[in-house]
């Protein structure tokens, strides 16, 4: 006989499961990145990213009408120029390839928001982030101008939020101050706060071309053993105007997406990256994982880690699974 006083367990079907689930996930809270480069008729497939593609200007109605379909409200967009040089122009051309890819999403999807990511990694011939010094260091300083000129570019071709994820300190700063002056004072800034020198990055390295030449990024970017450094970086940024603060990776780092939720009223986003997606899709195709399984437990842990958004890879293949 069940002891007198004690507690039941709640006994679950599958409504009543539903009904008490503590965490949801909603196409509202999703990010999908789409990879954009120079040409035309290109839907090139992604190695390490299977599932992914690169898409010139002219194949891009497809991909944003099926996540206008799928409920998705936002894609975040990188882009591959044909030209790199030392001080990455191509990235604030008015006629760039992320510039020209924010007027055609909005013919396609005028509903769609549309994030931009603003680095300059993928237009340097080196594969920094930024501009160097003569001892090949990224100069803070000089990068600054860069990096504004680049999100007001981007605002002036349409996007509604631009995201800088050099991780330059003063960055978000001279962006809000460029917007402001520039007229956009209601363009709202996405900060990559929180950025790991992370070894998950790999695959999206491929995706954007966007490997360094030479040495690595551990100088600007965060280093994976730090969570208090997380929060003084992220005080920073909402100091100089960050809208919504963002964790990336997300898997790896769900301590830290905690603790940023518990400090911080401010938006929080978390980046499922590539090598997290590759990851999950390497283990589904030999057998051992189920794929649809693993993506809602993921993307559950990311969520009540404390999440708002999630920019992941997985935004359709969750979308046809939670309709």
């Amino acid at each position: 006989m069940f002891p007198e006083n004690r507690p039941r367990r709640l006994r679950r079907t599958k409504t009543i499961r539903r009904m008490v689930r503590e965490t949801k996930i909603s196409t509202d809270d999703l990010v999908y990145p789409l990879f954009i480069k120079e040409g035309k008729s290109i839907k090139e497939p992604i190695g390490a990213m299977p599932g992914q593609f690169r898409y010139s200007l002219d194949m891009l109605r497809e991909p944003v009408k099926e996540v206008e379909k799928l409920g998705i409200p936002a894609v975040i967009l990188f882009g591959i120029p044909l030209k790199k040089d030392p001080l990455g122009r191509e990235a604030y051309k008015k006629n760039g390839i992320v510039q020209k890819a924010v007027k055609a999403i909005k013919d396609a999807a005028p509903e769609l928001l549309v994030i931009t990511d603003v680095c300059m990694c993928e237009y340097t011939d080196h594969g920094h982030c930024g501009i160097l010094t003569e001892q090949g260091e990224v100069s803070n300083d000089d990068t600054l101008e860069v990096i504004a000129k680049i999100a007001l570019s981007h605002a002036n071709a349409g996007a509604d939020i631009v995201a800088p994820s050099g991780m330059m300190d003063g960055g978000v700063g001279v962006i809000r101050d460029a917007l402001d002056e520039g007229g956009f004072e209601q363009v709202p800034i996405m900060s990559y706060a929180i950025k790991y020198a992370s070894a998950f990055y790999g695959p999206f390295r491929e995706a954007a071309d966007s490997s360094p030449a030479f040495g690595d990024r551990k100088g600007y970017q965060m280093d994976p053993a730090n969570v208090r450094e997380a929060l003084r970086e992220a005080m920073l940024d909402v100091e100089e105007g960050a809208d919504f603060l963002m964790v990336k990776p997300a898997m790896p780092y769900l301590d830290v997406l905690r603790v940023v939720s518990e400090e911080f009223d401010t938006p929080l986003v978390a980046y499922q990256v590539s090598g997290e997606y590759s990851m999950i899709k390497a283990a589904a195709t030999n057998g051992w994982l189920d794929e649809d399984s693993v993506i809602m437990e993921s993307l559950t842990a990311i969520k009540r880690a404390g999440a708002d958004i999630i920019i992941t890879y997985f935004a359709p293949t969750v979308a046809r699974l939670i309709t």
